[in-house]
């Protein structure tokens, strides 16, 4: 558990706790990125984040006021490279620096690991996710686009 001061006014703690998920915190989580995350073409389900514990349990960062979830980010490293998803602020917490406090952590643990750059995917139309990237340091990468393709025997 990593305890980080929050930068704005405090709601019933002074401090923002981030600290990994838990395989109890799995339907909260899928709870909190269906009311926070602005991708609609979600593929989340419990047994995905079970597995993405059961690999790597720090991956999944929580922030957490009280016993309620306000901010998440998946920091994935697969010994190559590190990728930044679910990126979710709750709305009555944004830009009140729990973004900036959950990539400080991504990042420290991308370091840690000896990567030297991190990459996030961030939806095309989210123009307030874009300008919280860019705030943060990120920049697009022009020349690349993702590239997807579902395998077979995979529910959707």
């Amino acid at each position: 558990m990593w305890r980080v001061e929050t930068s704005k006014e405090p709601r019933d703690l002074d401090v923002l706790v981030l600290r990994p998920a838990a395989v109890a915190d799995i339907d909260a989580v899928l709870a909190f990125w269906k009311a926070s995350a602005e991708d609609t073409n979600r593929e989340d389900d419990r047994g995905a984040v079970e597995r993405l514990l059961a690999r790597d349990p720090e991956a999944l960062v929580l922030a957490v006021a009280g016993a309620e979830i306000v901010g998440s980010v998946i920091a994935g490293w697969d010994g190559w490279r590190t990728h930044l998803y679910r990126v979710a602020v709750r709305e009555d917490w944004r830009r009140r620096g729990v973004s900036r406090a959950l990539m400080a952590r991504a990042e420290q643990r991308f370091s840690s690991a000896g990567s030297r750059r991190a990459d996030a995917m961030v939806l095309e139309g989210n123009r307030q996710g874009q300008a919280a990237w860019r705030a943060l340091g990120y920049a697009p990468q022009q020349e690349w686009r993702r590239w997807v393709k579902r395998l077979p025997g995979q529910a959707r």
